[in-house]
């Protein structure tokens, strides 16, 4: 069961009460890379690295123990549409934690001498992607499938963009689009709720909120390819891929069973199964769906031996078809529906993850399916939806496909 509050000022706050003495927060925010154009791209990603820089009412190293100090943890990530900063701390610590959370968020100065210092490591995060073929293949994948539009750029944005950064467009950026109406607090743990809404009216209720601009207005077009990249790996990198539904579509369960029964983490699942386990073709093999606001990208990642690249090839393609042509078999519905329900509620059990997960979906939906309104909707999802869904997605001439080869 959640407890749901909104203040004057349309800042949200959810908690998921639990017995542990460990509490987990965050305030998740409605702003991601695929809100910028042009100059801006990366800047959402910089202003989480610099949100850490220095305030009003402390300098870096104060902001950092004030949670290392008591022996929590303080961090923070970049999404496409969302940006998070999060601590994991004692109960009786709660406090501090959003009364820094406040701080960074409303009163962040970004210090130019920390901000140039900042660069440097955000360009050397960018070099570490770039020497990671399995990152610089998803961004290439996801820069040509939706090409031309905002949701194609990387999250950490270019060397150039990063480089041209400066500290009055920091603070001009976090003023327009960080608003109260655009913001939720999550908090996991053993937190009295009357308390939890006192605090954020103390640290948060005095921020008025404005209007800002929503630039998500023109939803990503899928397009469609076939290419291949010489590169001289190890392993031969495939990718392939095609538009799946939005977060907001009713198609949604079914399609992230769909994807748990193709390459989930489960080793069981039929990619792993087929290409790894039967065959040896590869190490890693997986797929993942990932929902947007107006759209959806699923994919398929592998690396293989350049010797069995067709044949991985072609039993991937094989294990679509399979899908989106022959209906699931109670049995094997319904041991898909328990283990991806099983999976959910051991994730759920993580107090992490699950303060990101309400954060997010409260954020999306004004509101949260609890556990078992989650396992209910699977529960209801049939071979004939499966089959459904796998023959709208999965027809030929919808998928593209990116491999770095030799």
């Amino acid at each position: 069961m959640y407890q749901y509050h909104t203040l004057s000022n349309g800042i949200r706050i959810i908690l998921s009460h639990t017995p542990s003495r460990v509490v987990y927060s965050g305030v998740y925010i409605n702003v991601g890379s695929r809100d910028e154009h042009g100059e801006d791209e990366g800047i959402a990603h910089f202003i989480e690295h610099t949100l850490f820089k220095g305030t009003e009412h402390r300098r870096a190293w104060h902001i950092l123990n004030r949670i290392d100090g008591v022996g929590g943890e303080l961090s923070a990530f970049t999404t496409r549409e969302e940006t998070c900063v999060y601590a994991t701390s004692l109960a009786e610590h709660l406090p501090r934690c959003l009364e820094l959370f406040a701080d960074m968020l409303f009163h962040s100065t970004f210090p130019e001498t920390e901000i140039e210092k900042e660069k440097d490591v955000v360009l050397e995060e960018i070099n570490t992607y770039n020497d990671i073929p399995a990152e610089r293949i998803g961004d290439q994948f996801e820069e040509m499938v939706y090409e031309g539009h905002p949701i194609a750029h990387k999250i950490l944005g270019s060397k150039r963009t990063v480089r041209h950064f400066t500290s009055e467009r920091l603070r001009e950026r976090l003023r327009q689009c960080y608003t109260p109406s655009r913001m939720v607090v999550s908090v996991v743990g053993n937190v009295d709720f009357g308390r939890l809404v006192q605090l954020c009216e103390r640290h948060f209720g005095s921020y008025a909120d404005h209007p800002s601009d929503n630039p998500r207005t023109v939803r990503p077009v899928f397009r469609t390819f076939e290419q291949r990249v010489h590169r001289h790996n190890h392993q031969t990198l495939i990718m392939l891929g095609c538009e799946a539904p939005s977060i907001y579509s009713t198609d949604k369960t079914a399609f992230t069973l769909i994807n748990n029964i193709l390459g989930g983490p489960a080793m069981t699942s039929r990619l792993n199964m087929a290409v790894r386990e039967h065959h040896g073709f590869c190490y890693t093999i997986e797929s993942q769906y990932v929902p947007y606001c107006d759209t959806g990208l699923f994919y398929i990642y592998a690396g293989v031996d350049s010797h069995a690249e067709e044949r991985t090839l072609q039993l991937i393609h094989d294990e679509l078809e399979r899908l989106a042509t022959t209906s699931l078999t109670e049995r094997t519905l319904k041991q898909a529906r328990g283990q991806m329900a099983a999976q959910m509620a051991i994730a759920q059990a993580d107090g992490s993850d699950e303060m990101q997960s309400i954060g997010k979906a409260y954020l999306s939906f004004d509101r949260v399916d609890t556990l078992e309104e989650m396992t209910a909707d699977i529960l209801k999802v049939t071979a004939a939806d499966v089959l459904r869904v796998a023959q709208e997605r999965f027809r030929p001439g919808l998928f593209s496909t990116l491999v770095y080869g030799n």
